[in-house]
C-alpha cells in the first residue's frame, strides 16, 4: 500500500477523524512561540496537510494569520464546516499553492510523512521568509504505557505491519528520518494526555490510516474485539490516552 493511497484513506472518515482525534497541548505551541522568539499572535503561518483542522483552530486561537492547506476533498469540507472564516487552498507539501517568501511559519501536524522530502523541503524553504520556521509534530505512542503498547502491537499484527520500536530515535536520527539534514533543527518532545470515552478512543484508533486503507469490514471485527478488550481493563468505559508529541522545527537560513 503506497503512502499516496494510505494519506487518501482518510478522506473516507473526515468527521469521525474530526470528532475522535486527539488535539495538542498548549505547551507544544509555547515551544514554537519560544523557538520564534515571538508570541504567534499576527504570524503569517500555513498550516499543510491541516485535515479537518485540528492544529490549524489551535493556531488561530493563538492569534495566527493562517492559511490552510489540504490535498482531500472530504477533509477540506470537514475543516470548511468546522472553521468557515479561514482560507483554505488545495494542495500539498510536494507542490505548495504559496507565494515565494510569503510566510514566516509553516506547520505540519501529522501531515509530514505523507510528503517527499526530496520535493517538499525546497518547496517549503521557497514559501518561507528567510529567518522563517518549518514545524513538524506527530502525536507518537507513549510505549511506557503497558495497555499502549499492548494495543499496538494488537493493531501492527491486524494491519500486517512491523510494530513500531518501543525506543525513540535519536535527535540525529530523527532529523535524518524527516528529511531535513543540512538544515539547522531543534527537537522537543511534549508529553501530554487526555481522558475520553471508550467509543471515542476506538474511533480515534478506527481514524488511522492502517485501519482504514482495510477496509470497513475488517476494522469493524477488529474494534469489536478492543471493545472487548478495553472494557475488562477500563469497567467505567474511561480510558486515558497518553501522547509524546515529537517537535522538529527547522530554521531557513
Amino acid at each position: 500500500m503506497s503512502a499516496g493511497s494510505r494519506a487518501r484513506s482518510f478522506d473516507v472518515a473526515a468527521a469521525r477523524y474530526e470528532a475522535a482525534r486527539p488535539s495538542y497541548p498548549p505547551a507544544l505551541f509555547d515551544a514554537i512561540e519560544q523557538l520564534m522568539g515571538r508570541p504567534l499572535a499576527g504570524v503569517r503561518v500555513a498550516d499543510v496537510g491541516a485535515g479537518t483542522g485540528i492544529a490549524t483552530r489551535l493556531l488561530r486561537e493563538r492569534g495566527a494569520e493562517v492559511i490552510a492547506v489540504e490535498p482531500g476533498g472530504a477533509m477540506a469540507a470537514e475543516l470548511r464546516r468546522v472553521l468557515p472564516d479561514v482560507p483554505l487552498v488545495r494542495g500539498d507539501g510536494n507542490a505548495l499553492p504559496l507565494a515565494d517568501s510569503s510566510c514566516e511559519l509553516l506547520t505540519y501536524a501529522q501531515s509530514w510523512q505523507w510528503t517527499d522530502t526530496g520535493r517538499s523541503v525546497p518547496e517549503a524553504l521557497r514559501v518561507l521568509r528567510p529567518g522563517g520556521l518549518l514545524a513538524i509534530w506527530w502525536n507518537t505512542t507513549a510505549f511506557d504505557v503497558p495497555w499502549i503498547r499492548a494495543q499496538h502491537e494488537r493493531i501492527a499484527y491486524h494491519c500486517g505491519i512491523p510494530a513500531r520500536s518501543p525506543v525513540r530515535p535519536d535527535d540525529h536520527e530523527a532529523v535524518r528520518l524527516a528529511g531535513l539534514d543540512g538544515l539547522e533543527v531543534t527537537r522537543r518532545r511534549i508529553r501530554w494526555r487526555r481522558r475520553v470515552t471508550l467509543d471515542t478512543h476506538l474511533a480515534n484508533i478506527g481514524s488511522r490510516s492502517a485501519l482504514l486503507v482495510l477496509g470497513e469490514d475488517s476494522s469493524r471485527a477488529f474494534l469489536a474485539e478492543e471493545r472487548r478488550i478495553l472494557a475488562q481493563a477500563f469497567p467505567a468505559e474511561v480510558v486515558e490516552e497518553v501522547y509524546v508529541v515529537d517537535l522538529l522545527v527547522a530554521a531557513r537560513p
